[in-house]
């Protein structure tokens, strides 16, 4: 595990160090596929990303973005493939704040140095969790009820995450400790496997994002609350749980990088690129709908601000509530 400082000095380092390897150069990008590496299997919020995203992308780079679903040890999988790749652009990863903010707290031994091994592109969309329940097992109509309900279960509620250690799942804890009630986790490979979980009655309920959007609007399961510090714009009859309980706040986010050493130019052009598709309104849409965020473009240095910003909180909020994982 690294510290803060290390962590911010690496990040600034490679910031500088792949500026000035693009400087002046010229490149004929792209002339074949790319492939974008997604942390988590197909059904979840980030692989609705990289799929509304990487289509019009491909479209005005004049070649197919591919999405590779890597999931695994919360990102830590997709991150290793990534980082290994040659640093020419054709190899892309979506990276969340749980892989950069909360992993490295997590895990003893990580299989990539974040910082070293990666340069950040733009963030990509910005969103919140919806708490949500299987209405036939947790027979409730707010979060009032729901910790009403959790408080009385005899053995207590089991809730699913997309992978232990995720925001999901920290999220979930941080309610636990805040409400005082108990609940057992039990994680899953992914935002579509986990939904399914909820939806079928083998767990109570989940904090989601685009995985749960759709089941929620079709009646599978009852959203009871969003986790970000105001009402959704998407869904704004829906409360924040900060209405109840003040100080609670779960803001997620994904990013797109490039491993380290990849040409400036090759990363401006990305950029650009990207921000021309995030202000597309079908693709906006469509990430609303699905309930995977609000595109959220920023340079490489504010992400690598966002970055350091979760590092520190996450961090706090692991040391608090006493989460581990098995490695």
């Amino acid at each position: 595990m690294f510290g803060l400082a290390r962590f911010v000095l690496a990040a600034a380092f490679t910031l500088s160090a792949t500026a000035a390897l693009g400087q002046g150069r010229q490149v004929d990008y792209p002339n074949r596929p790319i492939k974008l590496i997604v942390a988590f299997p197909p059904g979840g919020a980030t692989d609705v990303i990289a799929r509304v995203v990487g289509q019009p992308l491909g479209q005005r780079l004049g070649q197919q973005v591919i999405v590779d679903n890597r999931p695994g040890s919360n990102g830590n999988i997709a991150a290793e493939v990534a980082a290994k790749a040659k640093p020419d652009g054709y190899t892309l990863m979506i990276g969340s704040d749980s892989l950069f903010g909360i992993n490295p707290h997590l895990y003893a031994k990580m299989p990539v140095d974040l910082a070293k091994d990666f340069v950040p592109i733009t963030n990509l969309v910005a969103n919140q969790l919806i708490l949500a329940v299987n209405p036939a097992n947790v027979p409730v109509s707010d979060l009032k009820g729901f910790v009403d309900f959790a408080k009385r279960a005899k053995p207590p509620l089991f809730y699913a995450s997309i992978g232990n250690g995720s925001q999901h799942h920290l999220a979930m804890e941080m309610l636990k400790r805040q409400a005082d009630f108990e609940a057992t986790h039990v994680p899953y490979k992914g935002g579509g496997p986990a939904g399914i979980a909820v939806m079928s009655g083998e767990v109570a309920g989940m904090f989601g994002g685009g995985s749960v959007m759709p089941l929620a609007k079709s009646g599978k399961l009852k959203a009871l609350a969003v986790s970000s510090r105001k009402r959704s714009t998407v869904l704004p009859d829906l409360p924040s749980i900060s209405e109840t309980y003040p100080g609670f706040e779960v803001t997620i986010w994904q990013g797109l990088f490039a491993p380290a050493g990849t040409p400036q130019a090759i990363i401006d052009k990305l950029h650009t690129e990207l921000s021309a598709v995030l202000a597309m309104p079908d693709v906006a849409q469509k990430l609303l709908n699905t309930g995977s965020g609000e595109p959220n473009i920023t340079t490489a240095e504010e992400l690598a601000g966002m970055i350091r910003r979760d590092y520190e909180s996450y961090g706090k909020v692991i040391k608090e509530t006493g989460v581990k994982i098995d490695d």
